[in-house]
């Protein structure tokens, strides 16, 4: 799906916004409470973790500085908690400069990632981190 600039760096404000927000209540949780918060509907319906399960928990211990039990918690927090820092300074930099760096980095990743010598070892990486994920119960 093609996005414009402004309806790119829109959604993903918004989903910024509501990352810090969901991070806000984890932290909050963490600290009042021993019961763990479940949103994952696939977690939900079906007892099974899915692959990003444990994201939350992976990026409040990078917050923490605990760096290897994020990545024992689940991988991908890294990579969201890279998109959750960088992207809003990006597109706050493009918007500023009146440039679309971001949209231009974008439009090249997108294009990149649907290469199948790229692709396919991406989505087995996601796949060996969900079997990684049911197999820790998460």
């Amino acid at each position: 799906m093609a996005f414009s600039r402004n309806k790119l760096y829109s959604i993903m404000i918004i989903a910024c916004i509501a990352g810090y927000i969901w991070l806000y209540f984890g932290l909050k949780h963490e600290y009042s409470e021993d019961k763990p918060i479940e949103v994952c509907l696939i977690k939900h319906f079906t007892n099974i973790a899915c692959p990003s399960c444990g994201s939350t928990r992976s990026i409040l211990s990078l917050t923490e500085g605990n760096f290897i039990e994020a990545l024992s918690i689940n991988p991908m927090g890294f990579l969201i908690a890279i998109i959750m820092f960088l992207s809003p300074l990006w597109i706050i930099a493009d918007i500023t400069a009146k440039r679309n760096t971001l949209f231009i980095f974008y439009q090249k990743t997108e294009t990149y990632l649907k290469r199948p010598q790229l692709a396919i070892p991406l989505v087995l990486m996601v796949i060996i981190n969900w079997i990684w994920n049911i197999t820790k119960g998460l």
